[in-house]
């Protein structure tokens, strides 16, 4: 114990003795960081919620966070940290999604005490994924409520819904005191330039003519997806006006994008199939040269939006009021019925409307419709 405290500032010392209890509430506006700060991320287990976590990291920086701010994370959502401003070393998550693991997640947390980390965040609601930072002993331990977790956090918040009623919101919040008036900037997620061009020789891309991405998959369940026949109509028509048309997704996506090839017509070309072939950190790198992006809402419709990529995002039985994109570049498709959303996994009424019903013209003539340049407050690279 007198090593974390003396990880902490001599006039901060009180709150890491606060291992078992809660802070009190902070004053709003109080600053709530120091530079020596060191500062540990429990991450997400969905790759959109990792992307929705980046104006958390971004919030904290501006806060006073000087040193790179380190992740524990699933693998499959480490090419997202890696592509963000002020993020060290990023930790593979000890367990995987939905184990409990607990001698593993106690054997991991213990073996990094010995980096002296002063703060955790603490994104997913589980009580288990609060196990990490407790038995790291790190002093202080934010998050909000979720799984019951008083005794695991220092810091355990109740989320405001009418406040804050989108996740980026939620997430970015807990950089800042309770209570302090605030607004989340929109995530943003730098590309490797390296990778990219990399990418484009090793899987024979061009970039000749203007590229639009389809991405028709979605991790969630079938509800979230628009049908293939839909892509595949507006892939004719993008192809029409010039564009090469690229297929992203991973290799759970195959089965949907081989529906889209099937449904286009013989005559239409220059459509490629990358489900599968890229791992998500190239996926994002290709999407930052896109002309235009179509993406079912999952994680690579946000990983188009924070590399300011022009995009539609199709909504059907999920809300864009809760996970919107964040970017003035992109344009919502959804229609308004009475059982959207209705966020479930599969249509519960078996008509899936919501997506049925959404036009390949209303979205085609969004895709064309110019978009306004991004105006992004944090420009700099540093």
């Amino acid at each position: 114990m007198p090593v974390l405290r003396n990880a902490l500032s001599a006039g901060r010392r009180g709150e890491g003795r606060a291992l078992n209890g809660s802070l009190p509430p902070s004053a709003p506006g109080e600053r709530i960081h120091a530079p020596s700060d060191r500062v540990l991320l429990i991450a997400p287990s969905w790759v959109g919620d990792a992307i929705l976590s980046e104006p958390l990291v971004a919030t904290l920086r501006a806060a006073g966070v000087t040193q790179p701010i380190d992740v524990v994370a699933p693998p499959w959502c480490g090419p997202v940290y890696a592509r963000m401003r002020g993020i060290g070393e990023i930790f593979e998550a000890p367990a995987a999604h939905g184990e409990f693991a607990f001698r593993a997640r106690r054997t991991f947390g213990m073996s990094l005490r010995a980096r002296r980390y002063t703060h955790a965040y603490v994104l997913p609601n589980t009580w288990k994924s609060a196990l990490v930072p407790f038995f790291a002993h790190i002093p202080i331990r934010v998050g909000y409520v979720g799984e019951t977790r008083y005794g695991l956090l220092t810091d355990a918040r109740r989320i405001d819904r009418t406040r804050q009623p989108q996740l980026v919101a939620r997430y970015a919040a807990l950089a800042k005191a309770r209570g302090a008036p605030f607004e989340a900037p929109p995530p943003r997620l730098l590309a490797n330039d390296a990778n990219l061009g990399a990418a484009l020789r090793g899987l024979g891309l061009s970039r000749a003519r203007p590229v639009a991405i389809l991405c028709p998959g979605a991790e969630f369940g079938p509800a979230k997806r628009w049908p293939p026949e839909h892509f595949a109509s507006l892939a004719r028509r993008l192809a029409q006006d010039g564009h090469d048309i690229w297929i992203l997704g991973s290799p759970n996506d195959g089965d949907v994008a081989r529906a889209v090839l099937a449904a286009l017509p013989a005559d239409v070309t220059g459509v490629v199939d990358l489900t599968g072939r890229t791992d998500l950190g190239t996926a994002i790198d290709l999407m930052s040269v896109a002309s235009i992006v179509v993406s079912n809402d999952s994680g690579l419709m946000h990983a188009a939006a924070a590399v300011d990529a022009p995009l539609v995002a199709l909504f059907g039985s999920s809300s864009p009021a809760y996970t919107p994109p964040m970017s003035p570049l992109a344009r919502v498709a959804r229609i308004d019925i009475a059982c959207s959303p209705c966020f479930k996994r599969v249509c519960p009424l078996g008509h899936f409307r919501c997506m049925r019903d959404l036009s390949p013209e209303l979205v085609y003539n969004l895709a064309r419709t110019p978009a306004p340049s991004p105006a992004d407050p944090r420009q700099s690279p540093s």
